[in-house]
């Protein structure tokens, strides 16, 4: 159902007071094409005057979430790339100003303060944790500057200044629980990181399952960058659940994995629903520990589409035939597109100039073709769950078979009225 746009004043946004005081007096970005924006204190801002644009790529590139989001880093500059070679953004070369966010939520802060006012980006690409997102939001918002987030997310959450290119969950953990229903599923085992996706996330789980028979047999959370899992896969053992629901972020899942298979835990016994597991992470884990296990997203690498195949032939040619495509790296690749479209759309690089443009912007992305809603800052997305195979790669084995629309606040359910409303 359409999502008014008053949805941005009542986004649930937790914000650390340390965070909140850290006076963010940043000058506003964004302008038309041969403008130079200047701030209150009459410092310049982005400037479009010459034959470049800067935008700012911002990921974990040291850390706990490096494994996942140096490749995000490295989809972001292909898409740069392929523009630029085409001739670009309103006839502007992009240059791309790159942070690493080190895992740490108040990294990321200081790194889009950073990029908004002291290198004056028009538009910043990253993020991954909830955390880091959060963190981020009061800068992008107090600097009326743009973020562009490419991963799946707890939902409950909108902002004029973020555009949400991962899933939001009517798009991604909805229908994860509605497939585990459909294959007589009756009870699950919670597992996350110990940080706001995970612990949201599973609200959602737990509501969804009152809502319809499901029993919560353990919910478990360990901080990011655990590496002992002893503890918590004995009790999922022991618990003798239907499936197991994923949330663990990063190389923990390294770690679960393997433990998971120690103990001779087996997909056909009692099989695991990852939200934040894809190619590059089964990389880490091995192939032989996590083989018939189930993830949910909107992509894989395994997507027969043409713009798909295009898509993983430039991204190997440029970092290596052994290197796989993933669904948040698909998403933050697309963002870059959703941008530079949107841009064209509304003739400027100016913020209320794209976000008044950016309704029913599309691209036709690898993983099928997507549109903003306006409204709310997401994206139409097809639902996918995918089994993960002895060669590393993810198959679809069921799909929504069309674009869903983004619900970000579960309004059009009715065992979520509890949620929605925060």
């Amino acid at each position: 159902m359409p999502v008014a746009r008053s949805t941005f004043a009542k986004r649930a946004v937790a914000v650390p007071v340390a965070l909140a005081a850290t006076g963010l007096l940043l000058t506003a970005c964004g302008s038309k094409a041969g403008d130079t924006t200047t701030g209150a204190a009459g410092e310049s801002c982005v400037d479009t005057s010459g034959d470049t644009i800067k935008v700012g790529s911002l990921n974990s590139l040291s850390g706990t979430m490096a494994i996942s989001e140096v490749t995000v880093r490295d989809s972001i500059a292909l898409a740069v790339e392929e523009i630029n070679a085409s001739g670009g953004v309103l006839g502007k070369q992009i240059q791309i100003v790159a942070e690493d966010g080190a895992s740490e939520p108040t990294v990321f802060a200081e790194k889009a303060e950073k990029l908004i006012s002291s290198d004056c980006v028009a538009a910043v690409f990253g993020g991954w944790t909830s955390s880091s997102r959060k963190a981020m939001l009061p800068v992008f918002e107090d600097n009326d500057a743009l973020l562009y987030y490419p991963v799946q997310y707890e939902g409950l959450e909108s902002s004029p200044n973020i555009f949400y290119t991962g899933a939001t969950t009517n798009q991604q953990i909805v229908p994860a629980l509605d497939f585990l229903k459909e294959k007589g599923v009756k009870s699950l085992y919670l597992v996350g990181s110990d940080y706001v996706f995970p612990q949201t996330a599973n609200r959602i789980i737990r509501a969804y399952a009152e809502a319809n028979g499901i029993e919560i047999k353990g919910e478990d959370y360990t901080p990011l960058g655990s590496t002992d899992f002893s503890t918590i896969v004995n009790k999922v053992r022991t618990a003798d659940a239907d499936a197991v629901f994923n949330t663990l972020n990063g190389d923990s899942n390294v770690a679960f994995f393997r433990e998971y298979a120690n103990v001779g835990l087996k997909a056909a016994d009692m099989p695991v629903v990852s939200v934040s597991i894809a190619e590059e992470e089964v990389v880490g884990i091995g192939a032989q520990n996590i083989e018939g296990q189930l993830a949910a997203w909107n992509y894989y690498q395994t997507v027969d589409s043409p713009e798909n195949q295009s898509f993983v032939d430039a991204y190997k040619a440029k970092y290596g035939a052994n290197k796989p495509t993933s669904d948040p790296m698909e998403a933050a690749y697309t963002s870059v597109y959703l941008w530079k479209n949107t841009v064209e759309k509304a003739n400027s690089f100016a913020v209320a100039d794209i976000q008044d443009a950016a309704d029913g912007v599309s691209v036709d992305a690898p993983e099928g073709t997507v549109t903003i809603d306006g409204d709310n800052h997401h994206i139409t997305k097809t639902a996918r769950i995918g089994e993960i195979r002895g060669d590393g790669l993810i198959y679809t084995v069921w799909d929504s078979g069309s674009p869903i629309q983004p619900d970000p606040y579960l309004e059009s359910y009715d065992w979520a009225a509890s949620l929605s409303g925060n």
